[in-house]
């Protein structure tokens, strides 16, 4: 008579991963979603919230939950939903500083949690579609194996997005609390922060989807950020929502905004 030992079971998801440690400040951690299969390309997630709150728990507002996560997985990708330090904690570039140790941290350690980390895609919410969209237009060594970004209604040109909210002066505007001034108090700086102002030859694929009734950032920045991306030879889709607000707020099919998505991701990580 033989026993057969039966094959441990993959965990649906890793919770709390610190992934960095930072001199003075909290721990960062990750989530790792896990699909059934080894060797899966990874999605690093970055949620919203202004650079002052938000969670990695959450997609977004109007997705709650691990359900958005496991749909991703269900396609056949991880997903790291990662930590960052918040604007009351630290100034820009810190936060986009955390993405890419994130990055590293899953390069150093993709074969022990069964993950392909050289196939990589960030997707970020509003302020975390902007910090995605810094990595991949940053330094090279700091995007390597970065296949691709999806960005959801995130902010690319602050001094235009200050300027249509009259507050290029305002401290009190959340990206003046990001950049720790003004806006127009370092003109220079902003551009920085910005990834209209980031954009050249060489970027990762870009799938950008904004609502036209998104009054908290205007559709105007992803156009603005779509056209400078293909003026740059930039594999780029974007897609402008009708009637859709900011989180996806309104009657909106957030599961065909999910499965585009998720078809993008594929797409660039096969």
């Amino acid at each position: 008579m033989t026993t057969e030992t039966a094959a441990p079971v993959r965990p649906a998801v890793l919770r709390d991963l610190v992934f960095a440690e930072p001199v003075g400040f909290r721990p960062l951690s990750l989530d790792l979603h896990l699909p059934a299969t080894t060797g899966a390309p990874v999605v690093v997630f970055l949620h919203g919230g202004g650079w002052r709150v938000g969670s990695r728990r959450t997609m977004a507002p109007t997705m709650p939950g691990d359900a958005p996560f496991a749909r991703i997985t269900a396609a056949g990708l991880a997903v790291a939903s990662i930590d960052y330090r918040l604007s009351g904690e630290a100034c820009f570039p810190a936060q986009v500083d955390d993405a890419a140790v994130a990055l590293d941290w899953l390069r150093a350690h993709a074969a022990g949690l069964g993950v392909d980390a050289s196939r990589i895609v960030l997707w970020g919410e509003s302020a975390g579609a902007t910090l995605a969209a810094l990595v991949a237009l940053g330094p090279e060594d700091a995007r390597t194996g970065v296949r691709g970004v999806v960005d959801w209604y995130g902010p690319a040109d602050l001094v235009a997005l200050a300027e249509e909210q009259h507050g290029l002066d305002d401290p009190g505007l959340r990206e003046a609390g990001w950049l720790g001034h003004a806006v127009g108090a370092d003109v220079e700086r902003a551009h920085l922060a910005s990834p209209v102002w980031r954009v050249g030859p060489g970027a990762p694929p870009f799938h950008i989807a904004h609502g036209t009734s998104d009054t908290a950032v205007p559709a105007s920045q992803s156009v603005a950020l779509a056209h400078a991306l293909l003026a740059a030879g930039v594999d780029t889709e974007l897609t402008l929502v009708p009637g859709a607000g900011h989180l996806w707020q309104g009657d909106v099919d957030r599961d065909a905004l999910l499965d585009a998505a998720i078809a993008f991701a594929c797409r660039v990580t096969a």
